[in-house]
């Protein structure tokens, strides 16, 4: 019995293009000589869709979709989908209208409905909004084989592997007391650092605790401001990873299921020999490699999927804007990025040196428009109402808003994307400025912290070889002085970061501390903070709430971004 994965890289609402990319896969899969095919949660209509299911005329062109699509399909191949189905007895029983669905296509129809038992509404997640909650775990026959059906979250409720209960049900260990042979899982499960590791060796025990093979199928691609890495897999009998796909690319790939052993056979677990091979080595990119791929794809699908072709963004001579611009040349190539550099009187010649020397080693176009001109006006205009008065954070921001008035008018001018350049350190404590450098339409490294983002750029310059040699670069990408020079905004003479913030190691450990792992000021002082550093660290991220919520969306790549799953209050109390 031999069994295809599709790792598919869906667009939101694109139904007809959804359903192009299954019928491709499937006709893939009758050719390696499959018996089924397993694709990815909600694959029709593409994971999340959010309020999409509101509309009545969506869920209606979905079904009508999944109905061609299964008589387009080669008949004697069994496809399961992922899409959203009408609750028949929502209105008469109460309930959610829908169900977050796997259908099984075969023969020109549908066979056979499996919905999603466990919603999940943490993070990122909010499907108790839209969907009823499956009652009973299934499964289907094909042949003498009975193969049991799971969607994403519904194998995340390892009491074992977690310590603790999340939801009353456990549709795997429903699953074996039902007897079958094989679980198959569709998955929409985002990326975050680490996760990928930790994903295979909950199922790995999960396994091994139930003794029934999974393959599990997750949605690859950026969607707004998630990214999903892939990274589907399949494990055996024992435990043991046999099949593991690609991380942040479509993919696709064949294993069998051998009837004899009862188990899952991978194309690795023999090598030419035909001796059993060493066990996979599971997802060695980690750490700055990881992260790097992942908003590599972020940007690359953002601004494809929002029907852009071209991005802009302002160059400071900085190390995050360096850090954006490798990124979008790397996502869509040099020659669709336009660097603006913007200089003031503030600014030093060493950062506009930098940003043109970045600017060569990318290959992508620069623009000079120096704003001192601009910032005399202002001073004029404001003259009479700012009479006897300091110079400080009003003046400084003008220089900021002037620059993202220029780069909104390029944006509007001739449509390229603008993307911000802000990272979650200032992020978090508010270091960056509404209607200035805030303006974009996508924050490329919002949830990457300033150490982070000197780790990704050393790490660059160090090895990364997809990058040179997009590039054509023999040594150094980021310029060696972007990196090793102290970071400031130039918006006033001699500025450093460090006169306004703590030391940025010091910076991002209480953040994360704060807001990945949600320690009280008191247990941040208490593991060696200064009281009064911690204090205004989190005074600031407080006060900085009014300005995340008006911030452009940022690329999520922790447990904790300021994004989706970011539902602080503006108005609160002190305490928090």
């Amino acid at each position: 019995m031999k069994i295809a994965i599709a790792q598919l890289n869906p667009t939101i609402g694109d139904i007809f293009g959804n359903s192009n990319l299954i019928l491709e896969a499937a006709k893939k899969a009758e050719v390696e000589g499959a018996n089924l095919l397993l694709t990815p949660e909600l694959s029709l209509i593409g994971y999340p869709p959010r309020d999409l299911l509101i509309n009545p005329s969506f869920i209606a062109d979905a079904g009508a979709q999944l109905l061609q699509l299964a008589q387009a399909l080669p008949p004697e191949l069994a496809v399961i989908a992922g899409t959203a189905l009408p609750n028949a007895n929502a209105v008469k029983l109460g309930g959610k209208s829908l169900f977050n669905s796997a259908v099984l296509l075969q023969n020109g129809a549908v066979k056979q409905v499996f919905h999603k038992r466990l919603l999940p509404t943490y993070d990122v997640f909010d499907e108790d909004r839209y969907f009823e909650r499956g009652e009973n775990s299934n499964y289907f026959s094909l042949g003498e084989l009975k193969v049991g059906v799971t969607i994403c979250e519904d194998l995340w409720n390892n009491e074992e592997f977690w310590g603790k209960r999340t939801y009353a049900g456990d549709p795997i260990s429903d699953l074996a007391k039902l007897g079958v042979d094989l679980v198959l899982n569709l998955s929409a499960s985002p990326y975050s650092a680490g996760k990928r590791g930790v994903r295979s060796a909950m199922l790995q025990h999960s396994v091994i605790r139930c003794g029934i093979p999974i393959i599990y199928a997750n949605q690859v691609g950026g969607n707004d401001d998630i990214i999903f890495d892939g990274s589907s897999f399949a494990v055996n009998r024992k435990g043991d990873l046999i099949q593991v796909l690609a991380s942040f690319e479509t993919d696709f790939a064949v294993l069998e299921y051998d009837a004899a052993k009862q188990d899952l056979v991978g194309s690795h677990q023999q090598n030419a020999a035909g001796s059993e091979a060493a066990p996979l080595s599971f997802y060695p990119a980690e750490g700055d490699a990881e992260i790097w791929s992942a908003l590599v794809l972020g940007v690359r699908d953002y601004v494809r999927k929002c029907g852009f072709s071209k991005v802009v963004l302002g160059l400071s001579g900085g190390i995050d804007s360096a850090l954006v611009a490798a990124i979008a040349s790397c996502a869509i190539g040099p020659e669709n990025v336009l660097g603006v550099l913007m200089p003031s009187p503030y600014s030093s010649d060493h950062s506009v040196n930098d940003a043109l020397e970045l600017a060569r080693n990318l290959g992508m176009a620069i623009e000079l428009l120096p704003i001192g001109d601009l910032m005399k006006t202002y001073d004029r205009t404001l003259a009479n109402l700012f009479v006897n008065t300091t110079f400080g954070i009003a003046e400084e921001n003008i220089q900021s808003r002037i620059r993202g008035n220029l780069l909104m008018a390029i944006s509007n001018k001739f449509g390229p994307l603008l993307l911000s350049t802000g990272n979650k350190s200032e992020m978090s404590v508010g270091y960056c400025t509404l209607y200035g450098d805030m303006n974009g339409g996508l924050a490329v490294i919002s949830d990457v912290p300033k150490t982070r983002v000197y780790s990704l750029c050393r790490w660059l310059n160090s090895g990364s070889e997809n990058v040179k040699n997009q590039t054509e670069l023999e040594n150094e990408i980021i310029p060696v002085n972007i990196i090793s020079k102290a970071p400031s905004a130039e918006l006033k003479p001699g500025q450093i970061d460090q006169d306004s913030l703590p030391d940025y190691e010091v910076l991002d450990d209480i953040l994360q501390r704060l807001i990945e792992h949600h320690e009280s000021a008191q247990q941040i002082v208490a593991a060696g903070h200064d009281e009064a550093v911690v204090k205004r660290v989190v005074k600031l991220v407080r006060q900085a709430e009014f300005k995340r919520r008006q911030a452009a969306p940022g690329l999520k790549i922790s447990d904790r971004a300021f994004g989706t799953g970011w539902r602080m209050p503006i108005a609160k109390s002190s305490f928090y």
